[in-house]
């Protein structure tokens, strides 16, 4: 679905992304990597809010680069970024509106307010009345809204409760029923390598190796390498 060959992006003499190349087909991928890897310029430059200085995007075999955010979305990509960007003077029921496709869509209003119980209870809430965790189901739900050909996700987990990883996980599990790719950007080892069957690792702007998410889950030796964790947490 997605195609990324060769990214480089620059700001000023800082190399960010050095030759970036991903492949994504119908099953979910993983990111993870360290803090300053890389990775949300990465989700940022897929999506058109920077400009890759080299490289090429496609989408089903449409080229990307170079077209503004809205004409990627429209094309049939969303993102929930790192941040969540919620909208103070739209509530929660306003912000899912403004993205719903209907009722013919497999992603309706009513669906994310199933998913998401608490949507529902906070809906005449604005934007940033919500906790943190309020704020990221947001964003997830405005994504899916979208019922894009694929969404990236960029630390989807930030910020939410145990029990609602779990529903998450669950919940990005099912995506490719939905017709629907995933890039997954995650620090949470456990949402990456439980959600995605194959993990890239990011090392200072390049994608160092790619590996089986269970090989990556089982040994710890990897995870400090080139995560800096292992079974225990970080170090």
């Amino acid at each position: 679905m997605l195609d990324v060959r060769d990214l480089h992006v620059r700001f000023g003499e800082a190399h960010i992304l050095q030759g970036v190349s991903i492949a994504l087909g119908g099953a979910p991928l993983a990111i993870v990597g360290r803090n300053g890897m890389g990775k949300t310029t990465l989700c940022q430059a897929i999506m058109g809010m920077i400009r890759p200085s080299e490289g090429e995007v496609t989408l089903d075999g449409r080229p990307l680069t170079g077209l503004p955010p809205y004409r990627i979305a429209r094309q049939g990509l969303a993102i929930v970024p790192q941040g969540r960007r919620t909208f103070a003077s739209l509530s929660v029921h306003e912000h899912l509106k403004l993205v719903s496709q209907g009722r013919g869509a497999r992603w309706t209003i009513e669906r994310v307010y199933e998913t998401f119980p608490r949507l529902a209870e906070r809906r005449r809430n604005g934007g940033t009345e919500l906790s943190g965790g309020e704020q990221q189901m947001l964003a997830i739900a405005r994504a899916l809204l979208m019922n894009p050909k694929v969404v990236i996700m960029d630390e989807p987990s930030e910020g939410l409760a145990p029990v609602i990883v779990d529903q998450l996980i669950a919940v990005l599990r099912a995506l490719p029923k939905d017709g629907m790719g995933l890039l997954l950007v995650e620090q949470n080892l456990r949402v990456a390598t439980e959600v995605a069957p194959e993990i890239a690792i990011m090392v200072t702007g390049r994608i160092a190796t790619s590996l089986p998410a269970a090989t990556l889950a089982e040994d710890i030796e990897i995870q400090r390498r080139y995560l800096g964790v292992a079974a225990g947490g970080h170090h």
